[in-house]
């Protein structure tokens, strides 16, 4: 079945414009969270039983037109000039009524078309609401669909699906296990790891403070014992 996709998964979360280099960027997968959303799976359902039903119609319409042309074969020597006329008449108006309700249908941007987009719009105002939160909870400027724009690589830590997922109320604990495992086996992040600890460790102005007390101590010390042994 034709899925709506969810209308600008790239997201300006922050509104302001701030320099490209300083915005953070994460990713989600809108197809896994699709096939994980029970709400997806519902709309998906009711879609296909309108769908079925416009194709069980135009099965029966296109039965009358082989019955009938049936029947014209086997008859046509033994009709009329007026009854082959009005059997005729009769085959191109069902023909013409089959391919007048198949357009109407199932046609681009027909009754199926449209039916779908207003089923699963909702679901998807649904999704795109809840990546909009999570992305603002992050402090993620942008988001970026797995599913609709394929990247060659990505680092599962800015992976904001299962976050998503659970926002939307769906059991991700089996997921989460499996998207640690990826986060862990990335060299990349092992490379991070190093890089925060080799950082020299900032002294704080308490600890500079504290160093300055401790020599005028030492200072004053010195300068009492001279004062002593003159």
């Amino acid at each position: 079945m034709k899925k709506i996709s969810v209308c600008l998964f790239v997201l300006f979360v922050i509104f302001n414009v701030t320099p490209i280099y300083s915005q953070k960027v994460a990713f989600i997968s809108s197809s896994m969270i699709r096939d994980k959303m029970p709400d997806v799976k519902l709309a998906e359902q009711r879609c296909q039983t309108m769908i079925d039903e416009w194709k069980r119609e135009l099965k029966s319409m296109e039965d009358k037109e082989e019955s009938l042309k049936f029947d014209m074969q086997k008859n046509r020597l033994i009709w009329s000039d007026a009854e082959r006329t009005k059997k005729d008449k009769e085959l191109a108006d069902l023909q013409t009524e089959r391919l007048k309700y198949a357009k109407e249908k199932f046609s681009p941007n027909g009754e199926s078309d449209q039916m779908v987009i207003n089923v699963m719009r909702p679901v998807e105002e649904k999704i795109f609401a809840a990546v909009q939160e999570v992305a603002s909870k992050e402090k993620i400027d942008f988001v970026w669909d797995q599913s609709t724009q394929p990247l060659s690589y990505v680092n599962f830590k800015y992976d904001l699906t299962l976050k998503v997922l659970k926002l939307l109320g769906v059991d991700v604990s089996l997921e989460e296990k499996e998207q640690q495992q990826k986060i862990t086996s990335d060299p990349r992040n092992d490379e991070d790891k190093r890089n925060q600890s080799q950082q020299p460790r900032r002294r704080s102005r308490t600890d500079s403070q504290n160093q300055q007390q401790s020599r005028d101590l030492q200072r004053q010390d010195t300068d009492r014992q001279i004062n002593r042994n003159p």
